[in-house]
C-alpha cells in the first residue's frame, strides 16, 4: 500500500496557485470571498465544507468551467484564464454527477475524453486506465448496463483518459458502499504514489480523516481553515477524561473549580479536557484532588475529539 504521508519536499512545490479568488453571481449572491489557496504537488488535499459553502464554485473555477469574479488561478504552471488551454490539460476532473452518454461503451467514451484534449490515441494508456479501476471486464459494456459504483469508476477513467498532473474528485464517494468507497480510497492512494496531486471535496469526514495531507474547511465562500492533518487534530483536537461518579453530584463543589470541570446533565459523570502531548496532563493532581474533596469514582475512560468534532465546531463558530 502507497504511504499515506506526501512527499517531504511537496510544501517547495506548488501545482496550484489560487490568490485572491472571488465569485459573484448576477443575482449578487457571492459564492467565493477572496480565497487564497496553495496546494502541493503530490498531496491528497481535502476541501471540506457543509452544502453551499462554495467547494463546487471554486473547483469549476480552477477547471475553467466557471469564469472568476476576481482573482488569479495558477495550475502547474499556467494561468487558468490567460493559457486556458495548457492549464486545462493539466487537470481532471471526476464531477459530483454521473453524466455520461448512456450508450457509449466503456472503451469508446474513455477514448473520446482522451481525444476531446487533444491527445494522439493510445490504447494502452486507456486500458491501463481501465485495469487500474478494475473496468477491463467491462470495457465493452454500455454505460446504461453499470452499477452507480462502476459508473463512477467510468467518470474517473474519463478524468485520467488524457494523463492530467492534478485531479479533482468532487464528492467522488457519493452514493456508492462503504467496500466501495474503501476500494477507491486505495484507488486515490495509487494515483498520488503514481504523482498525481489529487484534490477532493467530500461530506464523508471519515474519508478526509483517512487519506489526507492537509485539510482545508470553507464556510459561506470564505476559507476559515488550511492546517495539515495530524497538525490540526493536534492543535484544535481534544481528549476528554470521563469520570464515573459513584454517588450522584448537584454541581462541581467549589474546591475543584479551577480545574474547568463539566457535570454531566444527570450529576453522574465529571469531564475533564487535557492536552494529551503537553509535559503535565494534571491528571493525578485531579484524582487527588477529588480524593480530598470526598468525591469517589468508579470508573473512568478517555475520549479524543474526531475531525468531525472539529469542523462541527468550526463551522458553528463562523456562523
Amino acid at each position: 500500500m502507497p504511504s499515506a504521508t506526501a512527499p517531504q519536499n511537496a510544501s517547495a512545490q506548488p501545482i496550484v496557485s489560487i490568490s485572491g479568488l472571488t465569485k459573484t453571481y448576477a443575482s449578487g449572491f457571492q459564492a467565493l470571498r477572496h480565497v487564497d489557496l496553495t496546494i502541493h504537488r503530490g498531496e491528497i488535499f481535502a476541501l471540506l465544507g457543509p452544502n453551499g459553502a462554495g467547494k463546487t464554485t471554486l473547483i469549476n473555477i480552477v477547471c475553467g468551467i466557471v469564469n472568476a469574479t476576481s482573482g488569479t488561478v495558477i495550475a502547474d504552471g499556467h494561468d487558468i484564464a490567460r493559457d486556458f488551454r495548457a492549464a486545462r490539460e493539466k487537470i481532471g476532473l471526476v464531477p459530483q454527477e454521473l453524466s455520461t452518454d448512456a450508450f457509449e461503451t466503456v472503451w469508446a467514451t474513455v477514448t473520446f475524453s482522451r481525444g476531446l484534449f487533444g491527445k494522439r490515441r493510445s490504447p494502452a494508456h486507456v486500458e491501463k486506465v481501465l485495469r487500474a479501476l478494475s473496468l477491463w471486464d467491462k470495457r465493452d459494456n454500455k454505460i446504461m448496463t453499470l452499477s452507480g459504483g462502476m459508473k463512477r469508476r467510468v467518470l474517473i477513467a474519463k478524468a485520467l483518459s488524457h494523463e492530467p498532473r492534478i485531479l479533482f474528485l468532487d464528492e467522488p464517494t457519493a452514493g456508492v458502499d462503504v467496500e466501495l468507497r474503501k476500494e477507491m480510497w486505495q484507488m486515490v492512494r495509487s494515483l498520488r504514489a503514481a504523482g498525481v496531486t489529487i484534490i477532493l471535496t467530500t461530506h464523508y469526514i471519515d474519508e478526509a480523516e483517512e487519506m489526507a495531507d492537509r485539510i482545508g474547511i470553507i464556510n459561506h465562500g470564505e476559507l476559515i481553515l488550511v492546517e495539515d492533518k495530524k497538525e490540526l487534530m493536534h492543535k484544535l483536537g481534544k481528549k476528554q477524561l470521563i469520570l464515573h461518579l459513584h454517588d450522584r453530584l448537584s454541581a462541581v463543589p467549589d474546591a475543584l473549580a479551577s480545574r474547568g470541570l463539566a457535570l454531566s446533565d444527570d450529576g453522574r459523570d465529571l469531564v475533564y479536557n487535557y492536552d494529551s502531548e503537553g509535559e503535565r496532563t494534571g491528571i493525578p493532581a485531579l484524582l487527588q484532588d477529588l480524593d480530598r474533596a470526598g468525591i469517589a469514582v468508579h470508573d473512568l475512560n478517555t475520549t479524543q475529539s474526531s475531525l468531525e468534532d472539529i469542523f462541527v465546531d468550526l463551522v458553528r463558530q463562523r456562523r
